[in-house]
């Protein structure tokens, strides 16, 4: 099976599934010299682990990770890093009676249309407790990012139909610290907890958006035409499971406005080259200009809800209803943003190593 590595030069390969016996990682291209520690990487897994607040699933996992190779004296050595966690809380038999019976809104009976056998327990490694891999890489990418003073954020704006006012982008990461729902807006936040908490009662979930901020990168990151750093930016935010749409910069507001109106003017600050504006998002041409680089996703209400709903019996051949019971995130926003945060990184990572910014081999 393909398609479980993303990067070039700096590469992640990630493995498991939601009730196997652990998930992981496996990072490579990173340069040695680079100070990391299991703080480091924990500290990331921690703000995405589940049973953090009534908002989010209940399955309790501490998620604790292993380093089995990479560093060495509190150092990158070159090597492949390698991490681990262990599954600890799975409750399989909760998803027994859906073993022939694909869940709708998941992606069950595409995985079974194609390779036949399926681990239905959890969703398998379409779940989105895979997405530990991507925080284990993203939790070294930052890493090095922070040697160029690169900083990848990331906030919920929309709830539902709630959305939240505009922030200062040098705030955002504070700000989200203060509530469960990691919006920078707090009479929004608190708004969307109530909306959330409705539909949970209800047995049904809701979607949103979620927005990714990378401050301070240089002009310059990008590979045109086919790796333009927006494209792998696109790609690997549409990589996340329950994403369904990406904008970067004006996005689909673009359709609306004029040339007058979308483009961004240049002017001579203290720090070089900037723009008036950010219609672009940062990127022009597929390659950086300078600019924070913004990229927004929609993501979509959790398919697992406690209402009947319409299925098929693989084995008879018939339709059929199911209800889901068990333990689900009844809005997958909030968790969402540290596995955004983590994925834009590591294509960040990627781009300074492959446009010369960080030496491939030590730091």
């Amino acid at each position: 099976m393909s398609g479980n590595k993303i990067g070039k030069m700096f590469n992640v390969t990630t493995f498991g599934s939601s009730h196997g016996v652990a998930l992981g990682a496996v990072v490579d291209g990173c340069p040695a010299g680079l100070e990391l520690s299991i703080e480091d990487i924990q500290s990331e897994l921690d703000k995405r682990r589940p049973g953090t607040s009534k908002i989010t699933t209940s399955r309790g996992e501490t998620d604790q990770v292993q380093v089995l190779s990479g560093i060495f004296q509190g150092k990158t050595d070159g090597t492949p890093i390698a991490a681990i966690v262990y599954n600890k809380d799975m409750d399989s038999s909760a998803y027994e009676p859906f073993k022939n019976k694909p869940r709708p809104g998941h992606g069950d009976f595409c995985w079974i249309s194609k390779y036949g056998l399926y681990d239905y327990r959890g969703g398998g490694r379409g779940s989105g407790r895979t997405t530990i891999g991507q925080v284990i890489g993203g939790a070294v990418a930052k890493k090095l990012l922070a040697l160029l003073d690169i900083k990848v954020v990331a906030h919920v704006t929309q709830i539902g139909d709630i959305k939240a006012q505009k922030v200062n982008i040098n705030q955002i990461e504070s700000e989200i610290e203060n509530n469960p729902v990691r919006c920078a807006d707090p009479k929004a936040a608190r708004e969307m907890e109530e909306l959330i908490l409705k539909v949970k009662s209800e047995g049904d979930s809701i979607g949103g958006i979620v927005e990714v901020v990378i401050l301070n990168p240089p002009a310059g990151l990008g590979e045109p035409v086919f790796d333009k750093l927006d494209a792998d930016l696109a790609k690997v935010l549409m990589s996340i499971g329950s994403v369904k749409g990406v904008e970067i910069g004006a996005g689909f507001e673009a359709a609306h406005l004029t040339g007058y109106g979308m483009n961004d003017e240049f002017y001579v600050s203290e720090n070089g080259i900037k723009t008036t504006t950010n219609q672009a998002g940062g990127i022009l041409g597929g390659i950086s200009n300078g600019m924070p680089i913004m990229a927004r996703i929609a993501v979509k209400p959790t398919p697992s809800i406690s209402k009947f709903q319409k299925t098929v019996d693989l084995e008879k051949m018939e339709e059929t209803e199911i209800k889901i019971d068990g333990r689900h995130d009844p809005c997958i926003c909030p968790r969402v943003t540290s596995v955004a945060k983590a994925s834009v990184a590591i294509i960040l990572a990627d781009h300074v190593i492959r446009g010369g910014f960080i030496n491939p081999c030590k730091l």
